[in-house]
């Protein structure tokens, strides 16, 4: 039987100015204390509105703002930090827009595919692009499969998805020479180890990287496949 999520609802919701001071704290305490001023408070924007849909409807496990912060924000943020992200950049299994809407807040000119296949999440999406005003941010409200075969250098995912399974399922959409980046836990190798027996004639790991979210105890790993070629096009149903 499926678990049925449970609706977590935010015990309080900072205002703007308490929220963005909070976040300049959380990132100068946790290797962000760079990030820039304009595009923190973007991010503050996007807080506001992801915990005022929640108290609505269920979008999101994380409802606390330290959690927001490092397990959503810097989670995301990280990620062009340790490597070199291709736009167009498909996010699959984007949920409520992670990675993806933390990384167009960075990259605003960069053209960003989100894909969710929860319906709940896509109208949340939908509602957070054109709240925010942001441009060049397609919302595909469905999985991804090896029928997808709209055109990007680089696909991004922190699904829980195996990354066998995503490479087969964007195998169609993703150019040659693009990059997939898997956003892992650090128990990932026998993941990686599968994929390279059933798609290293596709596939090749060019990055592997072990990190930890800045002063925090979570682990995490950054794994890179480069597309080598395109598997023969799937019959429709196979």
């Amino acid at each position: 039987m499926k678990r049925k999520d449970t609706h977590k609802k935010p015990e309080k919701i900072f205002s703007f100015e308490e929220a963005d001071s909070r976040l300049y704290d959380l990132f100068r305490h946790h290797g962000f204390e760079d990030f820039p001023h304009a595009e923190r408070r973007r991010l503050v924007e996007f807080y506001l509105l992801l915990m005022n849909h929640q108290l609505r409807d269920n979008v999101t496990r994380l409802v606390k703002f330290r959690d927001i912060a490092i397990k959503h924000f810097i989670d995301s943020l990280i990620v062009p930090r340790l490597t070199t992200l291709k736009f167009p950049l498909l996010d699959v299994g984007t949920g409520p827009g992670f990675p993806g809407i933390p990384l167009k807040i960075l990259f605003p000119k960069e053209k960003i595919v989100l894909a969710e296949g929860v319906r709940r999440r896509v109208d949340f999406l939908k509602a957070v692009r054109e709240d925010m005003k942001l441009t060049d941010l397609q919302i595909v409200g469905r999985k991804i499969d090896d029928q997808f075969q709209l055109p990007m250098k680089g696909v991004i995912t922190r699904a829980l998805e195996d990354v066998g399974a995503t490479l087969k399922n964007i195998s169609q959409c993703l150019e040659v020479d693009g990059h997939v980046y898997f956003m892992k836990g650090p128990n990932v190798d026998p993941e990686i180890k599968a994929a390279g027996l059933q798609w290293g004639e596709y596939f090749e790991l060019i990055e592997d990287h072990k990190y930890e979210l800045p002063n925090t105890p979570n682990l995490r790993r950054l794994v890179v496949f480069r597309k080598i070629k395109t598997p023969a096009l799937p019959e429709h149903g196979e």
